[in-house]
C-alpha cells in the first residue's frame, strides 16, 4: 500500500461532474473533496486481504446482532422500548436489505498488523458514488499512466460495486412494491447518493421516485404514509437514520405500521450503525486479528456541560436531528473503571457521524478533539496502529479504507483521507488501483 502523488486530469472537474459527482469542490472546504492529486496503490495480495476482512466483519457483525437480540442488550446501545419487537419482528422476518460499508483503518501488508475495524456505518453510508463510478471512470483514463514498471500490466481496483447494487436491485423486484422512494434530507452529499441509488434501481428494472423525508405525510385515519400526491407508499429506501426516524414526529407509526412498509435499510440495522456493537465484538472475539480492544463507559446524563439538554427532533426535516455541524458542549461521562484504564485509546459516541464529538487520547491526556451535537453514552476503542501516509510536500494524511457490502457479500473499497487524526466531513475523496 503506497501514496502515489499524481497530475490530475485537465479539466477534471468537468469530467467527475460527468458521471455525476457535482459536490467535488464544496466551499465548507478549503480544498478539493474529490482529490487525484494522488491516488492509493495496492497490491492484489493486500486487495485479497480487505475482501475477506469485510467478508469475515459481515459475519461477525451478524452474529453480533443475533447475541444482542437473544440476550436483550437493547438497553446497552440505548435502544428505544418501543423499537425493540419490531426490531425482532424485521430480524426474524429477514425484509430486504442492500448494502453497508465498513472503515478499517491499515498502513499495508507489511505493516505487521491486520486492518482494523474503526466502526460499521450499516444504516446511511454515503461516499457511494465515488466509490462506485468516479474513481472507476478515473481509473480508465489514466491507466495508461499506471502500468506495471515491471511487467507493464494494467491496473485494477478493487470494485464490483455497481454491478453488486443492480443484481440486487433485480432480487428484489418481487418484494418491493412499486414505485420504489428515495428519500433523504436536503444536503449534497445525501442527494448524490439518492440519485446515485435511485439510477441503479431504475437500470434494475424499478419505477421510481424521489422526495425529501420532510415530505412524507401521514394519514391516521387510513394508517398509511403518503406521498406529496397523497398516493400510499409501500416501499422507500431511507437515507436517514433509524434511531432519528424512532424519534420523531412520525416514528410512532413507522414503528406500528413496519409490517405493511418495506424500509429499506430495515430497522434492524439500528443494531450494527451503534457504536456499542464494537464492545460488543470484542466481547464475543477477544483479541481478533481485525477488531480494536473497546468498552462501554458508564451511562452518561443527557445533558451538556452547560446543564443543557439534548437538542429535540422535529419531525423528518433534518432540523435537530444531529446532524449539524455546528460547536457543542461535550456530554458528561463519569470516570470510568475497570476497562477504562485503557491509556490509549477513542471515545466516541454510540451515535455519531461524520467524526463528531470524538476524543484520542495518548498516555492518558488528551490530544486531539472534535466538536458536535451527539451527546449520551460514549464508547472508548483502542488506537489503531498509525496508518499515516506523507504527501508531495511531507505533511502527513490518514487514510479510511472503506470496504463495501452489498448483498452481504465485500465487493468494493473507497478512501477517504483526513488531515487530522480523525475523519469528519473535511476529508477528502482518493482513488486507488492495484497491481
Amino acid at each position: 500500500m503506497k501514496r502515489i502523488s499524481l497530475a490530475p486530469r485537465p479539466d477534471w472537474q468537468s469530467k467527475v461532474e460527468a458521471v455525476g459527482l457535482t459536490y467535488h469542490s464544496p466551499e465548507v472546504m478549503p480544498y478539493p473533496y474529490w482529490d487525484e492529486s494522488a491516488a492509493y496503490e495496492f497490491t492484489s495480495s493486500e486487495v485479497d486481504t480487505l475482501e475477506a476482512a469485510g467478508n469475515t466483519m459481515q459475519e461477525m457483525c451478524l452474529a453480533a446482532a443475533q447475541h444482542i437480540i437473544d440476550n436483550k442488550r437493547y438497553a446497552e446501545l440505548e435502544i428505544p422500548e418501543a423499537a425493540i419487537p419490531v426490531i425482532e419482528l424485521a430480524w426474524n422476518q429477514e425484509p430486504p436489505a442492500l448494502y453497508g460499508r465498513f472503515d478499517f483503518s491499515w498502513a499495508s501488508e507489511h505493516s505487521g498488523s491486520a486492518p482494523k475495524l474503526l466502526e460499521y456505518n450499516a444504516d446511511t453510508p454515503t461516499a457511494l458514488l465515488e466509490a462506485a463510478v468516479v474513481q472507476w471512470d478515473w481509473l480508465k483514463e489514466v491507466t495508461p499512466n499506471l502500468k506495471h514498471p515491471l511487467h507493464g500490466g494494467d491496473p485494477d481496483q478493487f470494485n464490483s460495486i455497481h454491478d453488486k447494487l443492480i443484481a440486487k436491485w433485480k432480487d428484489l423486484i418481487p418484494y418491493l412494491q412499486q414505485p420504489l422512494y428515495f428519500a433523504g434530507i436536503d444536503e449534497p452529499e445525501d442527494q448524490l447518493t439518492l440519485v446515485y441509488l435511485r439510477d441503479t434501481a431504475q437500470q434494475a428494472g424499478f419505477q421510481t421516485l424521489q422526495m425529501f423525508m420532510e415530505e412524507i405525510g401521514w394519514n391516521a385515519d387510513a394508517q398509511a404514509f403518503l406521498d406529496p400526491n397523497e398516493d400510499q407508499m409501500f416501499s422507500v429506501f431511507k437515507l436517514y437514520p433509524w434511531e432519528a426516524m424512532v424519534a420523531e414526529e412520525f416514528g410512532q407509526p413507522a414503528l406500528e405500521t413496519y409490517q405493511q412498509m418495506r424500509w429499506i435499510e430495515p430497522i434492524w440495522k439500528m443494531l450494527l450503525s451503534n457504536k456499542g456493537i464494537l464492545p460488543i465484538l470484542w466481547e464475543l472475539y477477544p483479541n481478533h486479528e481485525l477488531l480494536l480492544e473497546a468498552h462501554f463507559e458508564p451511562a452518561a446524563p443527557a445533558t451538556s456541560t452547560n446543564g443543557a439538554s439534548a437538542p429535540a427532533a422535529t419531525g423528518w426535516s433534518g432540523v435537530n436531528t444531529g446532524f449539524g455541524s455546528g460547536s457543542a458542549p461535550h456530554s458528561i461521562i463519569p470516570a470510568p473503571t475497570g476497562p477504562g484504564r485503557m491509556r490509549n485509546y477513542v471515545r466516541k459516541p454510540l451515535l455519531s457521524r461524520e467524526g463528531a464529538n470524538v476524543t484520542v487520547v495518548r498516555d492518558g491526556a488528551t490530544v486531539f478533539e472534535t466538536a458536535g451535537t451527539y451527546l449520551g453514552r460514549q464508547i472508548r476503542q483502542a488506537l489503531a496502529p498509525d496508518a499515516i501516509f506523507p504527501d508531495a510536500d511531507g505533511k502527513p494524511r490518514y487514510p479510511v479504507l472503506g470496504v463495501w457490502i452489498v448483498d452481504q457479500d465485500c465487493c468494493g473499497m473507497g478512501i477517504r483521507e483526513s488531515r487530522t487524526p480523525v475523519t469528519d466531513n473535511l476529508s477528502s475523496f482518493i482513488p486507488h488501483y492495484f497491481v
